[in-house]
């Protein structure tokens, strides 16, 4: 069975019991809901303790359970640019203001990046008599590039020179 072949029986069972993500967050427990509907929708990996209970939730093979463990092939499946809208608005918030965000960060921190892997993510709803608005917080860690070969006074990091 191939991770996506996975993912489809996962939904499947999802819509045939009526079940909401937060009903099987909750279920398989330990993460945010976004790793853990990532790791069902096969972009992300659980642990063996939740894959466990996901194995018991969906009522899964051991072969499947050892699935959700394994480290998955990320992005697979997303076209580029993406096709779906919502999806595309997040691909276009980055191409529109990526430059910025870039600028800004290196002002601030130095040569580097916001880590996707030292991170974290949160979704809230935010009422509004105009229409609810949706609150997604970033949180990664800076890395600095290293410099190859920096010896005497040159630095080895791309930290913000003081």
């Amino acid at each position: 069975m191939k991770r996506s072949d996975l993912t489809e029986k996962l939904l499947d069972i999802k819509r045939e019991k009526g079940w909401s993500w937060k009903h099987i967050c909750e279920k398989i427990g330990g993460y945010s809901e976004v790793l853990i509907v990532g790791a069902i929708l096969g972009q992300m990996k659980l642990t063996k303790p939740q894959a466990a209970n996901a194995g018991e939730l969906f009522g899964l093979s051991k072969s499947e359970v050892a699935m959700l463990n394994e480290t998955p092939m990320r992005g697979e499946g997303t076209p580029m640019p993406p096709t779906d809208p919502l999806i595309y608005r997040f691909y276009e918030l980055v191409m529109i203001n990526g430059p910025a965000w870039k600028a800004l960060i290196e002002e601030e921190y130095g040569d580097g990046i916001m880590s996707a892997i030292d991170f974290d993510m949160v979704m809230e709803r935010l009422p509004n008599p105009k229409g609810d608005r949706v609150k997604i917080t970033m949180s990664g860690k800076f890395l600095p590039y290293k410099y190859y070969g920096a010896c005497g006074n040159v630095p080895e990091y791309g930290f913000k020179e003081g």
